[in-house]
């Protein structure tokens, strides 16, 4: 979702880093085989991960909701020569798209994939990160985040995709919308929880960047 008019938007977009060809290539298969394709971070918002990661410059990321792997790629542009990716995402029908374009960047040796609930398996990651990117259920948010504080190195660094909800945070909130709830609930969490201060950017649809003190 774009909240800039349309013509500022593609000024924008047409004045920041092209997207590479391989991630060209995984949007149309995408499109062609995958539902919901729209679950794709994009050209704008990669260019944007891509950036935070290449100035963080991480040994180690995480992330939740792979999805066919568009994100994983841009988070990975800024990993270090020895460092290490874990990506998380329960459904099974998209390990082997997403293997299959992993193996095709320069990224495939260093990025290892977990099939499953997200909430079983961070606790059994035996080890810290330097940058998480949160993309997957909604009502989970808040749980992740208790989840990975403490495996956050200090100074370390936390993206969190759609935190403006397709602009419903700021709607009259509907009783069974427990999605919007578990969103406005989260935001607050992260405006509140003194372990980190947080920036909330209205790009796209709302990416939050939260930095543990």
């Amino acid at each position: 979702m774009n909240f800039l008019p349309e013509a500022l938007d593609n000024y924008v977009v047409a004045h920041s880093e092209q997207e590479p060809e391989l991630l060209q290539q995984l949007t149309r298969e995408t499109y062609q085989k995958v539902l919901q394709p729209i679950m794709l971070s994009g050209p704008y918002q990669g260019r944007v991960l891509s950036m935070i990661s290449k100035l963080i410059n991480p040994k180690n990321i995480l992330e939740l909701g792979t999805f066919t792997g568009y994100s994983t790629l841009c988070l990975a542009e800024g990993l270090q020569s020895n460092g290490e990716l874990h990506t998380i995402d329960i459904n099974e029908e998209l390990v082997d798209f997403q293997r299959k374009y992993f193996d095709k960047s320069n990224f495939g040796n260093q990025i290892f994939q977990h099939t499953g609930n997200a909430l079983d398996i961070i606790p059994k990651l035996d080890m810290s990160f330097d940058l998480v990117f949160i993309d997957a259920d909604k009502p989970n948010y808040s749980n992740y985040f208790h989840l990975i504080i403490d495996k956050l190195n200090s100074g370390g660094i936390i993206l969190s995709d759609n935190v403006l909800w397709h602009g419903k945070v700021v709607e009259p909130l509907q009783e069974k919308d427990i999605s919007t709830k578990s969103v406005l609930d989260y935001n607050t969490l992260l405006k509140n929880d003194e372990r980190i201060e947080t920036v909330l950017l209205p790009i796209r649809d709302g990416l939050t960047i939260s930095r543990k003190i």
